[in-house]
């Protein structure tokens, strides 16, 4: 039963993108190529300075609050290394020059007590300072965000006739097509954002306007990925089966093969664009990365971490099965691997948005039944995910229509209530953004094969869908 209802909800989902298009229509925006690099090796004065710079100030108070000391004289400081990738402090500088974050690349840079005698840090000082003066604001209507499911692995079993082939050929992207859709975006200029970037929030939970700064010819935008909980339903379908921590640290993918072992890969969206972004860091403004919008019933990531794993009450039928062929099933253990994995992964750039606990069609929900469902998602999930001020609505259902929110709305009231600034639905034209003193919302593309089949012109201005489309993929996609 769970099993067709989660196959039926990504049937509705889609039938949500199919009616949820059109809210602002924009003239799509001429690409650019980028600019070239200039290269400069001497000091700008502003940077040899040694009194009166804000820039300066700042880093020597930020080193004094952190409560850091200072080596020997001549010694290399404890501050060259860095947890994790363990880049030096020059390396962390270039990656923050390559994803156009002049600012704290100098920042870094000057906080280094040899800063006035080490050439490579004066020189891609000089660099970031010219640099930044070449920045152009982008205006915020016009970044565009596009979203995913679950990427398909292996195509043979996801497309092997059964009854969930057509809700996967629809809703679903393949790994081929995902490697070659971000090849294509970087290709042309693309550069992740995130909605954070494109507002701010106060103290008092009033909503500013952002402001992204980039080369020209650079075009911000928003990725965002839905249901990374590897929903029993998908086992045996081609799909990985839980995000993990590698030897190094990173977060890859577990995949089981047919004969019951396990690998270890690229074989979702996370891992993936982790790598490119590590070979292409001009991908990302400011380190920046992904969403992942989570569910909480069948648990995150991966990991069986709702509570009824471990009550065993009110379970479903695939959730019995799980338990019962999983005899030493350990619930703190999971919930403490996947806190390990969500923290790296925050760590690296990744953020997560609610997708409600329990993947409810906020439009038709009462708000009653919303509020109970955030509870549930705020005392399952963000314990391990982490407190979220961002909603991605499952099926893309909004609560309340092109014209805006307000408090009398009462979905929305209490949403804001908890914590909520950013909401994102589901809306097929090319850039859809309201930002008020209340809040930020945008709409979400979705790249799957049922809208690269049958609207590959609405994509057009992402990549070119006869590059893109796996052969692999049955057609036609049914419709919905």
């Amino acid at each position: 039963m769970r099993k067709r209802a989660a196959v039926l909800a990504l049937i509705l989902c889609a039938a949500a993108v199919l009616t949820a298009g059109g809210l602002t229509p924009f003239s799509q925006r001429n690409l650019k190529s980028a600019g070239q690099k200039t290269e400069v090796t001497a000091l700008p004065e502003s940077l040899s300075q040694e009194e009166g710079s804000s820039e300066e100030d700042t880093a020597t108070a930020e080193k004094e609050d952190a409560g850091e000391k200072k080596d020997t004289e001549g010694e290399q400081s404890d501050e060259t290394e860095t947890s994790g990738d363990s880049q030096s402090v020059l390396e962390q500088a270039q990656t923050m020059y390559a994803q156009y974050d002049y600012d704290g690349a100098i920042l870094l840079l000057k906080g280094q007590e040899d800063f006035t005698s080490n050439k490579d840090y004066m020189d891609l000082a000089a660099r970031c300072q010219v640099a930044r003066e070449s920045l152009v604001e982008y205006p915020l209507e016009q970044i565009t965000h596009v979203f995913f499911h679950t990427l398909i692995y292996d195509t043979s079993k996801a497309f092997d006739g059964d009854s969930d082939e057509g809700g996967y050929n629809q809703m679903m992207t393949t790994v081929d097509e995902f490697n070659k859709i971000i090849e294509s975006m970087y290709e042309k200029g693309y550069v992740l954002v995130s909605p954070h970037d494109m507002a701010t929030v106060s103290e008092d939970g009033t909503v500013s306007r952002g402001k992204i700064m980039l080369p020209e010819g650079k075009i911000p935008f928003v990725l965002s990925q839905d249901d990374v909980s590897y929903y029993h339903y998908m086992d045996g379908d081609g799909f990985a089966s839980r995000l993990v921590l590698d030897e190094n640290g990173q977060v890859k993918a577990e995949y089981i093969e047919d004969d019951g072992s396990v690998s270890v890969g690229n074989y979702d969206l996370v891992p993936i664009l982790d790598d490119f972004i590590r070979e292409h860091p001009d991908f990302s403004y400011h380190g920046r990365k992904g969403i992942l919008a989570m569910t909480g019933y069948n648990g995150v990531l991966g990991y069986r971490t709702d509570i009824a794993y471990k009550t065993r009450e009110n379970l479903q039928d695939d959730q019995k099965a799980f338990l019962d062929s999983h005899p030493d099933f350990d619930y703190d253990k999971e919930v403490a691997e996947a806190t390990k994995v969500a923290e790296a992964m925050k760590a690296s750039g990744w953020e997560f948005a609610s997708h409600t606990w329990g993947h409810l069609n906020a439009t038709d929900r009462s708000a009653e039944d919303l509020k109970t469902d955030n509870e549930k998602w705020e005392a399952y999930v963000a314990p391990i995910l982490g407190k979220t001020d961002m909603i991605i609505f499952a099926f893309g259902a909004d609560i309340g229509g092109w014209e805006g929110y307000s408090m009398d709305n009462e979905k929305f009231a209490y949403y804001k209530s908890r914590g909520y600034d950013y909401y994102c639905n589901v809306d097929s034209s090319q850039y859809f953004v309201q930002i008020s003193d209340q809040y930020f919302r945008q709409g979400r593309r979705n790249l799957d094969g049922y809208r690269m089949y049958y609207n590959p012109d609405m994509l057009s201005d992402l990549f070119d869908v006869s590059q893109v489309f796996d052969p692999s993929r049955p057609t036609p996609v049914p419709e919905m």
